[in-house]
């Protein structure tokens, strides 16, 4: 194929390829941490701690991280938009089963479902993305499609938080699966064939050796430890932030405890900019300045006022946004020839992250309350700091 078929800004093709990319995010994310608000109604409902109730959350996560890297490998042979599709329907369906959930057993496995199926989308969708657009405008493509899952993660956290306000979260959940139909709908209609896809082979001995040399890479394993501590950090803060703010002195209810999560329309914006400010700045210097706005954000969190609080939580998460659009864009700069893989070791890096960190912070709540999670969260977005610093001087040796 030629340089001039890859879609390019102002055509019909690249708009409708850009907006099925946002509504793809914006679907998994609003299926996937919907049930993150309404932890402290499952350790009502089953009579569970918070630790055991943040599976609801970490179940997707775990078997999205462990399923990323064989979709990935379907998808770099049998081709992207195919898997993507069933991906988003699949995901939806177990969506509406853990709306059914009689028990939490059936509740984490029809989570961990959930996961299953997403895992086919998200590095598929980054292959997609450098393979189909244009070269100059694939940064701001990244940015939109990271917008979209902020805006998702938003969206599907006030939804079930609202809707269980006034109903159950039964409810709540089954809310999340309509939404998840409708953009899965849409998903189908608008997303253009793929015209740039190579099919890979999946023999071991050519699998073994593209891991290595992307093992051998300078910076993509720094890259994927970013994403590992970024994320883990991320869902942890949200995960029992809820657990603070529902007890005294805030009594915060469902629906108010969900409202928090419309932050994520700052991530929404820093997530575009950061992109902009990475092509113009360079990414090294743009993403210390995200990463010490994370630290900054976590630390403020300490203070006892709930505007505070909030504000802090603001600035965190525009922090992890941006970095997280920076990492993933860098992450495609690097990839090379086997673009699939390499999106699903960062992306597996990333859930791992989220599963790992967000479910083994709980005793840090448990024991030590709102000071020992800051620490927590402190020691990730040290460590980050500490591998954009190696990042940087990658950079600056033109490697």
């Amino acid at each position: 194929m030629q340089l001039n078929t890859e879609l390019q800004p102002g055509t019909a093709a690249f708009r409708r390829a850009n907006w099925a990319l946002i509504l793809g995010g914006f679907a998994c994310f609003t299926l996937l941490y919907g049930t993150q608000p309404i932890l402290p109604q499952f350790t009502e409902a089953f009579g569970i701690s918070p630790t055991m109730a943040s599976l609801a959350v970490s179940a997707g996560t775990l078997t999205l991280s462990i399923l990323l890297i064989p979709l990935s490998l379907l998808s770099d042979r049998f081709g992207r938009a195919p898997l993507m599709k069933a991906a988003l329907l699949g995901a939806t369906l177990c969506a509406a089963l853990s709306a059914l959930a009689p028990d939490f057993e059936w509740l984490i496995v029809s989570r961990a479902g959930v996961g299953a199926c997403i895992a086919a989308l998200p590095a598929t969708a980054m292959a997609y993305l450098g393979e189909e657009i244009a070269p100059e405008a694939r940064g701001r493509v990244m940015g939109m499609y990271i917008a979209g899952n902020a805006l998702g993660g938003m969206f599907g956290r006030f939804l079930s938080a609202l809707v269980t306000q006034f109903t159950t979260w039964h409810f709540g959940l089954a809310a999340l699966a309509l939404v998840g139909a409708i953009c899965t709908i849409v998903f189908w209609k608008m997303l253009p064939p793929a015209q740039h896809f190579k099919s890979r082979s999946m023999a071991p001995a050519v699998l073994w050796q593209d891991i290595v040399r992307i093992y051998q890479d300078p910076g993509l394993p720094w890259l994927f430890t970013t994403a590992f501590l970024i994320m883990g950090a991320f869902v942890s803060i949200y995960n029992y932030l809820g657990f603070r703010l529902s007890a005294a002195p805030y009594d915060l209810g469902p629906a108010a405890i969900g409202a928090i999560f419309l932050l994520y329309a700052v991530g929404s914006a820093s997530s575009a900019l950061a992109g902009h400010l990475a092509d113009r700045y360079g990414r090294s210097l743009i993403m210390r300045g995200m990463i010490a706005a994370m630290a900054i954000g976590v630390l403020t969190t300490l203070h006892s006022d709930l505007a505070v609080i909030i504000g802090g939580l603001a600035v965190f998460t525009f922090g992890y946004f941006a970095t997280h659009a920076i990492a993933s864009s860098w992450v495609g700069a690097r990839a090379g020839e086997r673009r699939g893989l390499v999106s699903a070791l960062y992306l597996s890096s990333y859930y791992l992250g989220s599963s790992f960190l967000g479910s083994s912070s709980g005793p840090l709540w448990t024991y030590f309350a709102w000071p020992g999670m800051v620490a927590g969260l402190m020691l990730c977005v040290t460590l980050v700091f500490g591998v954009a610093r190696q990042l940087t001087r990658l950079e600056h040796r033109g490697r």
